[in-house]
């Protein structure tokens, strides 16, 4: 059984997808508007946050931007903007995932449980002592994968959450190549494939972010993309 929170003004949603979820076992609370989720969270942690982006007063961006900024619970946002530009934005304030209204709901049960998989397999991998190495280091960038840190030198290099998931599975083997479709499905799962241009918006953002001197994103044309460490 998982705690959600559900996020969400339109009382009618609200209330379906509580009921909906809480067939499966799961625990669901329902916030109003954004300022309650905040609240409610500082209270009790949860599994995952289900997110509507048009919220009275605090809107959805600025509450996964805040959740983001303490934790690393899995957020799904609801949309009705369907514009790929409002999607890539979703995802680049640190939601691991979105829904664009009107949906089913045995594809939110999907997704949910995507991610919630997500969750316990992090858990059983910390659990076991297993997991990928603790600490990445590339030709001077240090990435804390336990501490989900990177830093170059004394330096800390601020990353949403996928370009943190992107560059810490690009540094585990340097100079092998990624196709699109493979970092698709390892960092964004398999709903996301077709949609490689999400991939290509997060690496032109971490190659701002990582700028000159140290590793850099490189394009393997026909292929994808790799970690390289020039000489």
């Amino acid at each position: 059984m998982a705690r959600i929170l559900v996020v969400e003004d339109e009382e009618q949603l609200a209330n379906l997808v509580a009921r909906q979820l809480g067939t499966g076992g799961h625990a669901v609370t329902i916030a109003r508007d954004g300022n309650a989720a905040l609240e409610m969270l500082a209270r009790q942690p949860v599994d995952l946050v289900i997110l509507d982006w048009m919220l009275p007063g605090l809107d959805g961006l600025e509450v996964c931007r805040r959740i983001r900024a303490q934790s690393i619970t899995p957020i799904l946002m609801l949309t009705a903007r369907a514009a790929e530009l409002d999607r890539v934005l979703g995802l680049e304030v640190g939601a691991d995932d979105y829904l664009t209204k009107p949906f089913s709901m045995a594809e939110l049960q999907a997704r949910t449980r995507a991610l919630l998989r997500r969750v316990d397999l992090m858990k059983q991998s910390a659990g076991r002592g297993e997991s990928r190495r603790d600490i990445l280091e590339v030709a001077g960038l240090c990435i804390d994968v336990a501490g989900r840190t990177v830093r170059r030198g004394e330096i800390p290099i601020d990353l949403t959450p996928k370009e943190f998931d992107l560059l810490s599975l690009l540094a585990e083997q340097p100079g092998r190549a990624y196709s699109r479709e493979y970092l698709l499905q390892r960092i964004w799962g398999d709903e996301y494939v077709g949609f490689d241009r999400t991939v290509d918006t997060h690496v032109v953002r971490l190659r701002k972010k990582l700028g000159d001197g140290g590793p850099r994103i490189a394009t393997v044309w026909g292929v994808g993309y790799k970690l390289q460490v020039d000489p």
